[in-house]
């Protein structure tokens, strides 16, 4: 299974890399991108701050050609990743995520398009060839140029946060009149362009979503208490919204398996759910960091809180809950952090 990973990834790379080229060709913008670059823990955790436009206009139009990931397409299903929503605090609301995998390194992703809503994401930075470096020259850093289509999660000025969880994959929808995305630049488009829900929901079924290493579903909210998880499963994409001020999503198909409340066949989603139900959905940030902590696996590569109201964000690496990282995204409507840049909390 590792050397099929690997060859996905390489697939996956490929392309980042042909786009990185063509961004790198928009001048200065690109080179104070990277160098804005900053590394902010051992894990690897890095910070970026991305400079301009990086051509989601001609991406979403064009779409992408399906046939390079058809040999990046039979690989086996991660028991990884685990996402919740929870809306019951007056004060907050919260979006919370582990990413489960097998690369370490991460980056932290500030954007803001010309024309689009600023947004803070996270990266996986295996799928930009840039695995376990501990420091990045400047010869390997091109490929960052590309990061905002290699997104897992993330949240943008307007309070809608987006994930993608890992799940068994089903025959998928597709219209020839649409254009093809990976499911990343799906997220990307949702994060420059939703204020919603309901607007997040129209613009992922504006596209055929492709998944080119695994299945995913995808589960996003937004500050007035809407969430939904979407599922491509049967060839048509199912939406299903949350009905009470909280929602779990982990690695199985909710619309196949139906799960009565708590009663699920993944442990995380039923320790999550119990967990939401028990404080009605009433969760400040820090707890439920705590609730990522216990629902965490061996191979737990981030854990991240966005405070869907206020823009703060904390992100704790490689199951180390004693050492979380903050983070401020200035939110549209809402006073202004003074300062966003990186702060070290120890706990």
């Amino acid at each position: 299974m590792r050397n099929r990973r690997r060859r996905g990834g390489s697939v996956l790379c490929g392309l980042l890399v042909s786009m990185a080229g063509g961004i790198l060709a928009q001048g200065y913008g690109p080179i104070k991108t990277l160098a804005s670059l900053e590394k902010v823990d051992d894990q690897p955790l890095y910070v970026m701050r991305y400079e301009g436009d990086y051509l989601l206009g001609l991406t979403a139009r064009f779409g992408i050609n399906w046939s390079l990931y058809r040999r990046a397409e039979r690989l086996v299903n991660p028991d990884a990743c685990t996402s919740f929503v929870a809306f019951g605090d007056e004060h907050e609301s919260v979006f919370a995520r582990n990413f489960d995998w097998a690369h370490p390194s991460t980056l932290l992703l500030y954007t803001d398009p010309p024309g689009g809503h600023a947004s803070v994401a996270m990266v996986d930075m295996y799928y930009l060839g840039l695995n376990e470096l501990q420091e990045i020259p400047w010869s390997r850093r091109v490929t960052l140029l590309a990061a905002p289509y290699a997104i897992m999660d993330g949240m943008n000025e307007c309070g809608v946060a987006i994930s993608q969880n890992a799940v068994p994959r089903r025959p998928m929808p597709f219209q020839r009149n649409r254009p093809a995305l990976i499911s990343n630049q799906v997220m990307r488009v949702v994060l420059d362009r939703a204020s919603n829900v309901d607007e997040a929901l129209d613009l992922i079924d504006d596209f055929n979503v492709v998944f080119p290493v695994i299945g995913c579903h995808l589960h996003v909210a937004d500050t007035s208490g809407q969430s939904a998880v979407v599922e491509f499963t049967g060839g048509r994409m199912v939406v299903l919204r949350n009905t009470r001020p909280w929602q779990v999503s982990t690695n199985f198909l909710i619309s196949e398996e139906r799960p009565v409340g708590a009663r699920s066949q993944c442990r995380r989603y039923s320790f999550a759910y119990r967990r939401l139900e028990s404080v009605d959905g009433a969760l400040a940030q820090e707890q439920a960091m705590e609730l990522l902590a216990v629902a965490s696996q061996w191979q737990t590569i981030w854990s991240v809180v966005y405070n869907l109201s206020s823009g703060r964000i904390l992100v704790a690496c490689g199951r180390d809950y004693g050492n979380v990282h903050e983070f401020h995204l200035p939110m549209l409507g809402r006073e202004q952090s003074p300062d966003a840049r990186p702060q070290r909390k120890g706990r």
